[in-house]
């Protein structure tokens, strides 16, 4: 796809938005049922995906670890937003790889140490880039691409999460 066929693309769903506010509100759902023993399973838009604990945290390694999916869709989603950004403002890119890493220190989660949080404590995103593009425009690129990656902002400026439950009766 080039920058024509970008804009053409977005240019009237954008136009929507402008005309249609509350059109570009919309409500992305994710559900999971229980599964056998410490266990998940959670339907993504393409598979199904069994969930498990971390071995750091008693679990067999043959689950998909929480904490692997949170890194897994933030590089999904920037090296995502990347190429369309690249593509927008055609910023040639003959090649490219995206790595996220984050220290997790599991007494937290097994309750080993109160003072430990729960959760990442660091998380580093790189980009490996093969392009002939200029200090500027990666800089540019690379800007714009934190601007808009949906999963990078969601965990630089946390919303607020709300809890609810609701009981089958047997």
């Amino acid at each position: 796809m080039n920058a024509t066929e970008l804009k053409s693309l977005q240019a009237p769903i954008k136009d929507r938005y402008r005309n249609e506010p509350k059109s570009a509100l919309v409500t992305l759902r994710a559900e999971g049922k229980i599964g056998e023993g410490v266990t998940c399973n959670v339907q993504t838009g393409k598979a199904l995906v069994e969930a498990g604990l971390h071995p750091a945290t008693g679990g067999n390694g043959l689950s998909a670890c929480s904490g692997d999916m949170l890194l897994e869709s933030l590089v999904a989603c920037a090296g995502v937003t990347l190429r369309a950004v690249a593509t927008a403002l055609e910023i040639p890119l003959r090649d490219g790889r995206v790595r996220a890493e984050g220290d997790l220190d599991f007494r937290g989660t097994l309750a080993v140490s109160k003072e430990v949080p729960v959760g990442f404590q660091n998380i580093r995103l790189r980009f490996d880039l093969d392009t002939d593009a200029t200090e500027e425009q990666i800089a540019t690129l690379l800007k714009l691409t934190e601007r808009y990656c949906v999963v990078y902002q969601t965990l630089a400026h946390p919303p607020k999460i709300d809890i609810s439950h609701r009981t089958t009766p047997d």
